[in-house]
């Protein structure tokens, strides 16, 4: 044992003494005109090493660098610069003057992907033959450095002047074997907008075919973004997919999608290619579980005041300062982006709750092209109803959206409709509607100011807040005819079983041209108009009330049949009415007495004495 024990003492020792005489007597700075050269010749790209290179031996042999760049031909910023680099190198190539590297290290890094860092051509130079691959293409980066770790480091992406993405505190780590099979684990920080992303990502990437094409296996992606127009706790939650690329033709495929948010949950398939055009096309196929809106917006129910009344609340959101100029109602309508692609898009949802309101079984389908946009079908169900729609959207140079739609809604309860869009209820029921409207702009100002169309519409199991009919013709009548008299009670409200209506909108005007409701105590029909945008009306009614009358059998009788003219008009919260019951009741006695006078003479026809002549001259004053 102590004859092992020694063996192994001394193997160290030869190892040490051999590692430090390995130190002094093979200088890092030879190797410096080799790494140049092999990064140009196999990349392209120029590297720069700034002072002396030296040895650091534990706790793994490296070759530690001053400041590095590495800089793409012609560029005028270097793609990566770096404060110091590590380079972790095999010991036995050494032995005979070779350079292995196993492991590249750099901290503090500053990574460039932005016009200024581009691969540019020289001036004069030959144009290249058509379908040959650029420069900036033909990058192979086929170093085979096994290992590469970035700590603590910047990358600067920008695209354009005024589209710069900064992802601060990189942390990276890739992992290759031979067959250029690659591990990553990457985390960062992205602040843009006032929003900021955290996340972190583990995958496993097939390099076997780059730059032509390579694919990743996303095992894990977790995410934190918080910020302004979001909700205060922010939105979270993890995600893993395929992703396959593709150079020629250029396509991408995300495939085996699963993404959390929140409460909410999406799985499916992305896909996107390059046309000949030069626009890009994308299918966009996805399913989900459960979709909660209100918790990915911030959206809070309103509150209800002092009075009764819905006040919207501030939605749990962080909110960006207010300009001095703010966008008009076309710019935020806005849907210009819609000419740059074409696409398909697909979802499908078992639930989705959107300002509290949940929706099963909802569908959409929908298609553009360069910004013609179709929606074949959006559908669901609420409650006990369903809705369904299909419609067109089109983009014409800078203007606001011009919106086709044609609704089809059945038995949808209306009254959480209106609480969850902060709307007085003063009409509620079971809503069935078909209808067409068109207009510009796709927000609810557009809507209330800006479309047309017409619409038929049924409310089942009706009611009118805060006012009884019924009530009003009842009381008007007993406080002038003693012979008569109402209810003891009354509800707050008048009920209709069903009333229907055809209605046509325009510049925001609901006009409704004919209006028919029933029940077993009153009807009512009429016409009138509904301004959406000051929340008013002017409805004017012809009233019969049917039942509730106590006293005189032909004066019951004879208000029973009586049309009662009621206007009602206003605010919502606060409506207003107008009647006569007296003057219709006079008449309707009027008539009676001229329907007896004209019965008197019918039967007197043959006589001529002086009561004849009373009743004639009587009739003629009436």
């Amino acid at each position: 044992m102590r004859r092992f024990l020694t063996t192994i003492v001394i193997l160290l020792v030869v190892l040490a003494v051999g590692m430090t005489a390995l130190v002094l007597l093979v200088n890092p700075n030879d190797f410096r005109s080799y790494m140049t050269k092999e990064v140009q010749q196999r990349t392209g790209y120029e590297l720069q090493l700034d002072g002396s290179l030296r040895w650091h031996v534990w706790p793994r042999l490296s070759i530690l660098s001053g400041r590095m760049s590495l800089t793409a031909p012609g560029a005028a910023q270097p793609v990566i610069s770096a404060e110091n680099m590590r380079l972790d190198v095999g010991l036995w190539p050494l032995l005979s003057h070779q350079l292995d590297v196993k492991q590249v290290m750099l901290k503090g890094a500053v990574i460039r992907l932005t016009p200024g860092s581009d691969a540019q051509k020289p001036e004069n130079s030959p144009i290249a033959p058509s379908g040959s691959r650029e420069l900036s293409s033909d990058v192979a980066w086929k170093l085979n450095i096994k290992k590469v770790q970035v700590r603590d480091s910047l990358l600067i992406w920008q695209q354009d002047k005024d589209d710069q993405i900064n992802m601060r505190d990189i942390n990276l780590s890739i992992d290759q074997d031979s067959a250029r099979q690659a591990s990553i684990e990457l985390s960062s920080r992205i602040n843009r907008n006032q929003r900021d992303l955290n996340f972190k990502l583990a995958a496993n990437v097939d390099l076997s075919s780059y730059p032509q094409r390579y694919s990743a296996v996303v095992s894990n992606f977790d995410y934190q973004l918080s910020g302004v127009g979001l909700p205060t706790s922010g939105i979270a939650g993890m995600g893993s997919a395929t992703v396959s690329y593709q150079q020629q033709p250029q396509q991408i495929d995300i495939s085996n999608l699963l993404v959390t948010a929140n409460q909410s949950q999406l799985q499916g398939r992305i896909q996107g290619a390059m046309q000949e055009n030069g626009t890009s096309a994308y299918k966009v196929d996805l399913q989900s579980a459960a979709l909660n809106l209100d918790n990915l917006f911030g959206w809070t129910p309103p509150t209800e005041g002092a009075d009764g009344s819905a006040n919207t609340a501030e939605q749990a959101t962080l909110r960006s300062p207010v300009t001095s100029n703010p966008e008009s109602t076309a710019q935020i309508g806005d849907m210009a982006f819609l000419r740059d692609f074409t696409a398909e898009l697909k979802i499908q949802a078992n639930e989705v709750i959107y300002h509290g309101l949940k929706l099963a079984d909802f569908s959409l389908a929908a298609q553009n092209e360069q910004g013609n946009a179709t929606l074949q079908n959006i559908s669901g169900r609420l409650g006990k109803g369903t809705f369904q729609a299909q419609g067109t959207l089109a983009v014409v140079d800078n203007q606001p959206a011009q919106v086709s739609l044609t609704p089809q809604i059945e038995n949808i309860t209306l009254e959480p409709v209106l609480h969850a869009f902060s709307q007085p209820d003063a009409l509620v029921g079971d809503l069935t509607l078909t209808g067409k409207f068109n207009g510009t702009g796709m927000t609810l100002v557009d809507v209330m100011q800006n479309w047309d169309g017409h619409a038929h519409i049924s409310l089942a199991n009706a009611r009118l807040q805060g006012m009884n009919i019924q009530q009003l013709i009842q009381q008007a009548v007993i406080r002038n005819h003693s012979d008569v008299s109402g209810k003891d009670s009354y509800s707050d409200y008048t009920k209709v079983q069903e009333l229907k209506a055809d209605t046509v909108l325009r510049n925001g005007i609901l006009r409704i041209t004919r209006f028919f409701g029933s029940s077993e105590i009153l009807t009512v029909g009429g016409s009138g108009l509904v301004n959406l945008e000051n929340q008013s009306c002017d409805m004017n009614l012809n009233v019969r009330v049917l039942e509730g009358w106590n006293g005189k059998d032909s004066v019951v009788k004879a208000l029973q049949n009586a049309v009662i003219p009621l206007r009602i008009y206003g605010p919502w919260q606060q409506l207003s009415y107008s009647l006569d019951a007296d003057k219709v009741l006079r008449d309707q006695l009027q008539q009676k007495a001229k329907d007896a006078l004209n019965n008197w003479l019918s039967k007197h026809q043959d006589k001529d004495t002086k009561d004849k002549k009373d009743v004639e001259r009587l009739l003629n004053k009436l």
